[in-house]
């Protein structure tokens, strides 16, 4: 039986959305203190007991975070209109390849607003 494990990081980032209608208060350089959650599913090795170490997780999550913490996202490749939807994609591709098993992440701006993303569809 497959688990899901999650575990959440977070970075303090300033932004502006480049693509909104004029007067959008969105399209003021602004800051969020931002959270993403990792899940990465898998079966449970019957040696450790578990699916994967949370440390590793955290091994490879971390020069992302250091990446993006204290930053200006529209400064960083790939993020220049840094939604959430662009940002969840963005840390998709970034993680994707060190981390078997990805899921889905989630990107919370406010605590009231979240974006979740699942990979690409694989046809």
């Amino acid at each position: 039986m497959p688990f899901e494990l999650a575990k959440t990081f977070r970075f303090e980032s300033a932004h502006r959305l480049p693509h909104v209608p004029d007067g959008h208060k969105c399209g003021r350089l602004h800051g969020h203190s931002f959270r993403f959650e990792v899940v990465v599913t898998g079966d449970l090795d019957a040696h450790t007991g578990w699916v994967v170490d949370y440390g590793d997780i955290s091994d490879v999550v971390r020069p992302i975070v250091d990446a993006l913490d204290h930053r200006y996202l529209n400064d960083i490749p790939g993020l220049e209109n840094p939604t959430s939807e662009v940002l969840c994609a963005w840390l998709w591709q970034k993680l994707a390849g060190g981390l078997p098993g990805l899921s889905a992440i989630t990107v919370r701006e406010t605590c009231t607003t979240a974006c979740t993303y699942r990979g690409p569809k694989h046809t």
